[in-house]
């Protein structure tokens, strides 16, 4: 079945984990070209300003407070999305946590959280979304991360959610396809992102925990997302950097495992203060899109390309026009 999905400024857009971060930017940028956004996310106080600046800017936008890691308050929210505004066209599954420690050094109830946000909030959120989308169809929309196929020191438990991430949508997109279900099916995976995620860690190293470089704007990763609520995709790498580092982990993995030395150290800055509030458990109140600490790239030609890869192949066959032009010349 043809997957067919609407304009922007046509949809209703529900996103998970939107009181800060990835999420709430995403949420302004999609309010500011013209969707219906509803918000969703533990924090009411970070919902209820968000929701505010996005109407002061001219947008449409309600909130929903839920846990996404329990499938009735993805549910209920996913009711309020339809009471206000009739419809679903597209969910982002965005909600997110991490624990900066060794695996050994993961407390147990820390990691089961960290899974029942991370994994379960992904697939409590793709399987409400379907029961909306089956009909009329849609595009459900997962953020994974590099480390859903590479392995990354300190962030060992993250890193595990996001290859758990990774097989769960791309088993559900199988499905979706065999069912011919009309409903697009994409995983985004950013590389570091400029968030407030490794503040709202669960952080166990020495000092403040950082994003693992290179670092990208959030707004790479909104483009990014509401380019795939328009166009299907099967997947979105945000930042060039981050799909060298997959592919150096996919064809040399004796050579990451012996980068790991390096690598852990850039995970945290022990001469700054060790932030304690943690959001695993319960929200915080750091309603932030940014860090305020790691200052993102803006630019990712690579993530352009594969947004654009009609473009990019058209730019490339002209290349080898010109060469095959030159080369001929030549033997003239």
């Amino acid at each position: 079945m043809t997957v067919s999905l609407k304009p922007l400024a046509d949809q209703i857009v529900v996103i998970t984990g939107a009181s800060s971060g990835i999420g709430l930017v995403t949420a302004k940028l999609a309010a500011g070209r013209g969707a219906k956004v509803v918000l969703v996310a533990r924090n009411e106080a970070a919902l209820e300003k968000a929701v505010e600046d996005i109407r002061a800017e001219g947008g449409d936008a309600i909130f929903a407070i839920a846990d996404v890691g329990v499938i009735e308050e993805v549910q209920a929210a996913a009711k309020v999305a339809i009471a206000r505004y009739g419809r679903i066209d597209t969910w982002v599954n965005n909600a997110g946590t991490a624990i900066y420690a060794k695996l050994i050094d993961t407390p147990l109830d820390e990691h089961r959280r960290l899974f029942q946000t991370n994994y379960f909030g992904a697939v409590h959120g793709s399987l409400t979304a379907i029961e909306h989308l089956r009909i009329k169809g849609g595009a459900i929309i997962t953020i994974g991360s590099i480390a859903s196929d590479l392995p990354s020191p300190v962030l060992s438990a993250y890193s595990a959610s996001k290859h758990a991430v990774k097989g769960f949508v791309d088993a559900l997109r199988m499905e979706i396809t065999a069912d011919k279900l009309p409903i697009a099916i994409t995983l985004i995976k950013p590389a570091g992102i400029d968030t407030p995620i490794a503040q709202h860690a669960a952080n166990h190293v020495d000092g403040e925990a950082l994003i693992p470089p290179p670092v990208y704007d959030p707004t790479l990763v909104a483009e990014a997302i509401l380019d795939a609520a328009q166009n299907v995709r099967r997947d979105i790498t945000v930042g060039g950097m981050g799909r060298l580092q997959v592919l150096l982990g996919t064809h040399f993995p004796a050579i990451l495992d012996k980068l790991s030395g390096i690598l852990a150290p850039a995970m945290s800055d022990p001469t700054a203060k060790k932030t304690t509030e943690t959001s695993i458990f319960e929200p915080n109140q750091l309603g932030h899109e940014r860090s305020g600490v790691q200052p993102g790239r803006r630019t990712s030609l690579y993530t352009a390309a594969e947004r654009h890869p009609v473009a990019i192949g058209a730019i490339a066959l002209f290349g080898l026009g010109a060469i095959v032009v030159s080369l001929g010349s030549k033997r003239e």
